[in-house]
C-alpha cells in the first residue's frame, strides 16, 4: 500500500506499535494558509516512537512524534500549533502557514473499534475528539470535519473500492495497481488462469462461470466498476445490472467503433434509462493506453480523480469562506 488508510492508522494505534501498548491520536483540527493535508487527516503515534500516517511533507513529523510522546507521558490531550503563531519559535512551515494538531492519548478504544467496524462493512462514521473526557466518542456521520460543541467532529469515509471486470493482462495490472495504491480492489472473471495467479497473491477474485449468474455485488457511492472485456457476451449480460448499481463510477473499455456497438445494445437493453449520463464512454486519463501497465493507471487515475472532485469541492469552498474558519478558537 502506498498511502496508510484511515483503518490501518486506527490499527496501528490499538496494536500500539511494537510495545503492545495504545498511543496518541493526532488530528489536524485547524489550518492557517495553505497545507499539504486536509483537514481532519490523521497520525497514530506509538509509544516507542513509530508512527502511521502523517500530517505534512515531512518537515513535521519528528516534532509531532516528540509531542506526542508528552502527551502520552502525562496522559493529558493538548491542542498545538505548528508553523505561523505557534510557540515553538524553532519550527516553522515552508509554506509561512499554521496547523493545529489535537493530541489524544490513548483514546477511547470502543470507540475506535465501532469505527473500524463500520468501514469495514463500507458504511460512513465519525469520531468526536476532545480535550476533555471522554476523549474519542463515536458520532453521527454526514457531518464535515471541524470543531462542534467543543470537540472536533471527524467524520469517515468508506475505502475506496474498485470492481474489475475482464480477462487477462489488463484485468491483472489494474487489480495490482489499485491494491498497491490502497483501495479495495475485486475482479469478476471467467478467466480462470488469471483468477489462480490473483489469488495466489492475495487478491480478492470471484470466478464467473456463467453470464446469467449475478455475483453478489452491492454498491456504494465508494465504488467504481471498470469493464475491460473484449467479450462482447459477458459484457453484454453483465453491463445493464452494473449500470444500475448505486457506484459513482462506470466505465468500459474501447474503441470508439466499440463504444457505437455499446451503447446501441444498451438503449435495447435499458430504454427508459439514461446511459449514456451513467457510462463513461471515454476510460482513463491516458489517450491511446495500449499496454496493461499504462491502461491500469490511466484508470486509476481518472477514479480517484472523480472520488476526489467532492472533497475537492468542499476544500475550495472554506478556502473561499463559504464554510467557517476551523482553526483554533473556531469552537
Amino acid at each position: 500500500m502506498i498511502a496508510t488508510s484511515d483503518i490501518a492508522i486506527l490499527e496501528f494505534l490499538l496494536r500500539g506499535g511494537a510495545r503492545r501498548k495504545q498511543g496518541t491520536l493526532v488530528t489536524l483540527t485547524g489550518i492557517i494558509g495553505s497545507s499539504p493535508r486536509a483537514l481532519g487527516a490523521q497520525m497514530a503515534v506509538a509509544t516507542d516512537g513509530s508512527f502511521a500516517g502523517s500530517l505534512s511533507g515531512g518537515c513535521l513529523e519528528a516534532a509531532i512524534v516528540a509531542e506526542a510522546l508528552a502527551a502520552h507521558s502525562a496522559r493529558c490531550p493538548r491542542l498545538v500549533r505548528f508553523g505561523a503563531g505557534s510557540p515553538f519559535i524553532d519550527i516553522r512551515l515552508p509554506c509561512g502557514g499554521g496547523l493545529d494538531l489535537l493530541f489524544n492519548p490513548a483514546p477511547e478504544p470502543q470507540a475506535l473499534e465501532g469505527v473500524i467496524r463500520s468501514l469495514r462493512d463500507r458504511q460512513p462514521a465519525a469520531l468526536a475528539l476532545s480535550l476533555a473526557a471522554p476523549f474519542a466518542q463515536q458520532a453521527p456521520p454526514g457531518k464535515p470535519a471541524g470543531w462542534k460543541k467543543g470537540a472536533f467532529l471527524r467524520p469517515y469515509r468508506p475505502p475506496l473500492r474498485i470492481v474489475a471486470l475482464g480477462e487477462g493482462e489488463d484485468l491483472a495490472a489494474l487489480v495490482r495497481l489499485a491494491a498497491a495504491f490502497g483501495t479495495e480492489a475485486i475482479a469478476l472473471t471467467p478467466d480462470r488462469l488469471i483468477t489462480e495467479r490473483l489469488r495466489c497473491e492475495g487478491h480478492e477474485v470471484v470466478l464467473l462461470e456463467t453470464n446469467d449468474r449475478r455475483p453478489g455485488l452491492i454498491g456504494d457511492d465508494r465504488t467504481a466498476i471498470v469493464s475491460l472485456f473484449h467479450d462482447r457476451e459477458w459484457e453484454e449480460a453483465l453491463l445493464p445490472w452494473l449500470l444500475r448499481l448505486p457506484v459513482f463510477y462506470v466505465g468500459a473499455v474501447g474503441s470508439r467503433r466499440r463504444h457505437e456497438m455499446r451503447y446501441k445494445m444498451l438503449r435495447r437493453q435499458m430504454p427508459h434509462e439514461d446511459v449514456a449520463a451513467r457510462l463513461r464512454m471515454s476510460v482513463g486519463t491516458i489517450p491511446a493506453a495500449r499496454d496493461p501497465s499504462t491502461l491500469a493507471l490511466s484508470i486509476l487515475a481518472q477514479i480517484v480523480a472523480v472520488d476526489a472532485a467532492s472533497a475537492v469541492g468542499e476544500r475550495a469552498a472554506r478556502d473561499a469562506g463559504d464554510l467557517p474558519n476551523q482553526s483554533i478558537g473556531a469552537h
